[in-house]
């Protein structure tokens, strides 16, 4: 068993993951090590954990955890910082692609700005006056008042955890349109069972809803730690082409004891 390994520290709008580079898979997959190395007071503290792998029909590979030590469905904010990640190690110069659990992705980065386009929309489901919808991970959208004030943790909780969602868990995304081309949005993770500062198939799936049936290719994505834009090319009930850009920081790197 490894003692000691080496981690980098990434956020991407708030999102912050450990990332790990684990192309010699000497790192121990194990659910209790994973959810230790996130947690806030006695690990690193992280909404998630990123192995960077190799794989033979990309650049490389990504094998996402929640903090909960579960692994998990496609994450766009961990996406964009593993994209980063793979950058600093030298794998690509400015465009890649790598294969999730959802599929193989394109991405650019460009001063520090990453591109990563997500996997085709084929429908959003409306429940109700909101949505439902999958962008690698599957969320609820609907559209509030005064969403900086919103009890979101109250809400999202309870949506996440209603008999519909429970099972298999949905993350909940609390929207407000702030102009023709801008949103302001506030998410509750499943995994994290939490309110994060981002989510990128959040910031996805949110930009969608809203662009729906709107004749423009953008929209801007407020979220508590910063700013996203998503582009999409609608076909009918199907969208096509969807890219999330934002930016990624490596914040610190160490070792740390298992």
């Amino acid at each position: 068993m490894q003692n000691t390994i080496e981690f980098y520290k990434y956020q991407g709008t708030g999102n912050d993951f450990v990332m790990i580079d684990n192309r010699d898979l000497q790192f121990l997959k194990d659910r209790e090590i994973i959810e230790k190395l996130c947690d806030r007071r006695f690990g690193i503290g992280a909404d998630g954990l990123i192995l960077l792998e190799n794989d033979s029909a990309a650049d490389f590979k990504m094998v996402y955890y929640n903090s909960d030590g579960n692994e998990s469905t496609m994450c766009g904010n961990g996406g964009r910082c593993l994209v980063a990640f793979a950058h600093f190690l030298d794998v690509f110069e400015d465009q890649t692609t790598f294969t999730a659990i959802d599929g193989l992705h394109e991405a650019e980065i460009h001063n520090g700005i990453i591109k990563l386009k997500m996997i085709d929309v084929d429908s959003i489901k409306n429940t109700e006056g909101s949505f439902e919808l999958n962008t690698g991970s599957p969320h609820y959208v609907t559209f509030v008042e005064k969403v900086d004030q919103y009890k979101v943790f109250e809400n999202g909780n309870k949506i996440r955890n209603s008999a519909s969602y429970s099972q298999e868990g949905i993350n909940v995304n609390f929207v407000e349109e702030i102009s023709e081309n801008e949103i302001f949005i506030r998410t509750y993770e499943r995994g994290v069972e939490d309110e994060t500062f981002s989510c990128g198939t959040g910031a996805t799936a949110s930009a969608l809803v809203f662009l729906k049936d709107k004749n423009q290719p953008s929209v801007n994505v407020n979220v508590l730690g910063g700013k996203l834009k998503v582009y999409a090319d609608q076909e009918g009930e199907t969208f096509k082409n969807i890219w999330l850009e934002g930016p990624a920081k490596q914040v610190f790197k160490g070792k740390i004891n298992l």
